[in-house]
């Protein structure tokens, strides 16, 4: 008989929706939003609900730890027991470590899933327990915007969906709403139907611009440059609020200073966005109260990716708009959680002068072997990295090496883990507890198993206790269960818990995290060094030797324009998150390259047409679709496709640099330049 039963959707995305999940004979029949979150309110994405039955049922489901038996890369393996297996990565790994010490061995994990438990727990207690080499994961996404929001405001909050919908305007900068955002679009709505205005900037004419009374389409990387010039458009105006600045902003003056150098007209010529058009920006923001700014993870994929997220954020200081309670920014959630790292993952068992490695770097490490000890010992989990990484050549030819023992992990076979030499099945969520902390909404919310385990598949959590155990590690807290594990998670004794143990909350409710007023500018400071909202940070000078936001061009965009290369945007899909899904039907063909009409028209090229995607990395094959919904000199393709969808073996992650930005080291996809042409 059907069951419907509660759960947390797990991935990468801030809106953590709640959903209901009906079994029948313990299978996944229908994926469908709940009520129990009221952010999400029964809404979630196409994906999830289409996609997930097949994910954790379909035909590339993993069910039974494998070993390779061909070339790496081939997907040949040859099923085996799980003692095999974890006899197998021990004395590999042990004699890997003998070889070359413990830093030669590695994880390599990422955001596949989102749970406290699943996400990093046992994982992390098993490799700081081991000695591996630390992996620096933020720089691949969210880091540069972290790091960001650490050094202007500290350890706060911004303004929470549910609070902003006396919005009279909300800007929506670099945030693809529809895919990776999908519960800020009914606060949209209801703004709009209260009267207030919607400006959307992306270099993509993106879903819900369609709905807005602007958009705003600046060339990748010159964000920093937009918001300079609105400053100082403010600044004419007579916008700011002094008494605020003085009160609690740091740094205004040396800030404007920079702002001052980039007039409508100089900042027109490096953005593409019109003069008249920033003129009138400016101005709905001075006139508009509240007004809130909504930021996305695409600003950040540029070298200019900190600077124009910082430069933003100084908008809202510079006017007040913090004031008002709807007013601001509106997004990060991270800081409401009572979140107890150290005692989930203890960190104190790491040995002292343990190297961290940048994940963007791992591809280089693995192919050049430039690293003293080297790379020899490698387990992937919770990451597709073949698919997400830049510059994805030199990625495989690292994954291709046959002295580097590979062990994978994952709910489902990957394009990766086709180079492990021993493939472990893991749980997906539906199979095992976890905790849910948002990065984008504040609610807490944990979830049960639904389903029992396909075929012989353990959770992660399981997986690495094993491993300890088999590597004799008997600290008591290698045997800590799952509930154990989500009561390290949390404070338990904060107030908000209600008294109740983190593996204790029920399931058919979501914890609301959020603190209300306090919140910058209505009844709390900014916990920066100074006290203060920090244009000019203490922080990021010290710690990335960035004291103010500044622009830097690429030098590709300094060359005339006739000269210029393209700007390669990848958006998120409508089809996967990340690659997450990118192994069903539903991903079976690539998404198109999205072109201007002056730019096809400029290469004789036509839509519809197979072209070549191509620069100094690499090259791709797509399907040219022509389109003014993207801004002259940009061409814009979705990211996460799997290899199923090549002709050649490379997607667009083959094309991306590994140059790092000017905060966290971080990731630069949005730097990619490329040409095209007729295939």
């Amino acid at each position: 008989m059907a069951q419907e039963l509660a759960s947390v959707c797990p991935l990468d995305c801030p809106d953590t929706c709640s959903l209901t999940v009906t079994v029948e004979d313990d299978r996944i029949q229908k994926v469908r939003g709940s009520h129990t979150n009221p952010l999400t309110e029964g809404v979630i994405c196409n994906k999830v609900s289409r996609l997930y039955p097949d994910f954790v049922h379909g035909a590339g489901r993993l069910t039974t730890p494998l070993q390779r038996t061909g070339p790496k890369g081939a997907g040949e393996f040859k099923a085996i027991s799980w003692d095999a297996a974890l006899d197998l990565i021990h004395d590999r790994f042990q004699a890997i470590m003998d070889a070359h010490g413990r830093e030669a061995i590695m994880p390599f994990n990422y955001a596949g899933p989102h749970g406290v438990l699943a996400g990093g727990s046992m994982d992390l207690r098993f490799f700081h327990r081991l000695g591996a080499s630390l992996l620096s994961r933020r720089p691949l996404c969210g880091g540069i915007k972290s790091e960001a929001w650490q050094g202007t405001f500290g350890a706060v909050a911004a303004a929470q969906p549910d609070e902003i919908d006396d919005a009279k305007l909300i800007i929506v900068w670099g945030n693809n709403v529809s895919y990776s955002n999908l519960h800020l679009a009914p606060v949209i709505k209801t703004i709009k139907q209260n009267g207030g205005k919607l400006v959307v900037v992306d270099p993509k004419r993106i879903k819900i611009a369609e709905q807005a009374d602007m958009h705003l389409a600046p060339r990748p990387g010159t964000d920093v440059v937009l918001a300079f010039a609105l400053a100082a458009e403010l600044e004419r105006l007579g916008a700011f609020d002094q008494a605020f600045i003085d009160q609690a902003v740091e740094g205004a003056e040396g800030f404007m200073e920079r702002a001052r150098q980039f007039d409508l007209e100089r900042a027109a010529e490096i953005t593409g966005v019109a003069a008249d058009m920033i003129a009138r920006l400016a101005r709905l923001y001075h006139e508009s109260e509240p007004a809130v700014i909504s930021t996305g993870n695409g600003l950040e994929r540029n070298r200019n990716g900190g600077s124009g997220i910082r430069a933003i954020f100084a908008l809202p200081a510079l006017t007040g708009k913090f004031r008002q309670a709807a007013g601001g920014l509106v997004g990060g959630s991270g800081n409401l959680f009572p979140r107890t790292g150290k005692r989930l993952v203890r960190p104190d068992w790491v040995p002292e002068g343990t190297r961290t490695i940048n994940i963007i770097d791992v591809g280089r490490h693995l192919a050049d072997d430039d690293i003293d000890p080297p790379i020899r010992g490698l387990f992937i989990y919770n990451h597709n990295p073949l698919i997400v990484h830049p510059d994805q050549n030199r990625m495989r030819r690292g994954l291709a090496r046959e002295d580097v023992f590979t062990v994978g992990a994952d709910v489902v076979m990957t394009d990766s883990l086709a180079y492990c030499d021993v493939v472990l099945p893991a749980a997906s969520h539906f199979e095992h507890d976890d905790l849910f902390c948002a990065y984008g909404q504040s609610y807490l919310q944990r979830a049960e198993p639904v389903i029992p385990a396909v075929g012989e598949a353990l959770p992660n959590t399981e997986i690495f206790r094993r491993l300890a155990h088999r590597f004799g590690f008997n600290d008591p807290d290698f045997s800590a269960t799952d509930f154990d594990l989500m009561d390290a998670a949390l404070d338990a004794d904060d107030p908000r818990l209600g008294g109740v143990r983190p593996s204790a909350l029920p399931t058919d409710q979501a914890v609301p995290m959020s603190q209300g007023g306090g919140r910058i500018g209505i009844d709390t400071m900014p916990k920066t060094k100074s006290g203060r909202i920090e244009i000019h940070s203490a922080y990021l000078t010290k710690r990335f030797d960035s004291p103010w936001p500044e622009f830097t061009p690429l030098p590709e965009d300094e060359v005339a324009a006739e000269a210029r290369p393209l700007a390669l945007v990848t958006p998120s899909s409508d089809m996967r998150t990340n690659s997450t899904f990118g192994g069903l039907a539903a991903s079976d063909v690539a998404p198109p390259l999205e072109m201007h009409p002056d730019d096809a028209a400029a290469r004789g090229l036509r839509d519809g047409q197979r072209i070549k995607l191509f620069n100094a990395l690499g090259e791709v094959h797509l399907d040219l679709a022509v389109t003014d919904g993207v801004a002259p000199g940009v061409v814009v393709t979705a990211k996460g496709a799997w290899m199923r969808t090549t002709t050649n073996g490379q997607t667009v992650s083959a094309l991306a640099p590994t140059t790092k930005a000017d905060l966290s080291d971080g990731a630069c996809y949005n730097d990619t330049r490329v040409e095209v042409a007729a295939l």
